[in-house]
């Protein structure tokens, strides 16, 4: 039988790889691509995608956290935010989705009902939620980059799938 202890510190640990996957993608989108619009969205830009992740962690945290003391983090400027400061705050924002895991497992293993929330509050499902929602969005920027004529290299795509390098120590 596994601890709460062990089972907790095990969805931190995946939740930490998943950000960290995205940061690097983060990391590796070419300048010039963050102001291009996104193909079929002229009113949406490759930044804007990337800035998503962090304010959509920032609306679940203020609204599944505010009620123990979980203050989200601001959220980033859509169309000015620069790379590095992405980067900055998706940092904080996964500072955040671990407290909300860490309040989840001293809950019983269940995070707290947002009035809108589209997924049971269990934390296997709210740390499932929360990557695949991220690997959704960092598909699109792979996707888009290529669409753009800016293409990653072999060695980022790929590197995306390097979990077991791209895990925290």
């Amino acid at each position: 039988m596994r601890s709460e202890v062990g089972s907790k510190s095990r969805l931190v640990q995946a939740w930490r790889t998943s950000h960290r996957v995205t940061t690097y993608l983060i990391e590796n989108l070419p300048p010039d691509l963050w102001s291009m619009t996104v193909p079929g969205a002229p009113r949406r830009t490759v930044r804007m995608v990337a800035a998503h992740l962090h304010n959509s962690r920032c609306w679940w945290i203020k609204a599944m956290g505010r009620r123990d003391g979980i203050v989200a983090p601001p959220l980033v400027d859509l169309r000015r935010v620069t790379p590095a400061a992405l980067l900055k705050a998706l940092s904080r924002s996964n500072a955040g989705i671990v407290r909300l895991i860490e309040l989840g497992a001293a809950r019983g293993g269940a995070v707290p009902r947002s009035s809108w929330q589209n997924f049971p509050t269990d934390l296997e499902h709210f740390v499932s939620y929360f990557v695949a929602h991220e690997a959704h969005h960092r598909g699109q920027l792979v996707l888009i980059a290529r669409q753009l004529g800016h293409p990653l290299p072999k060695g980022v795509t790929n590197g995306l799938w390097q979990w077991t390098k791209l895990r925290p120590g």
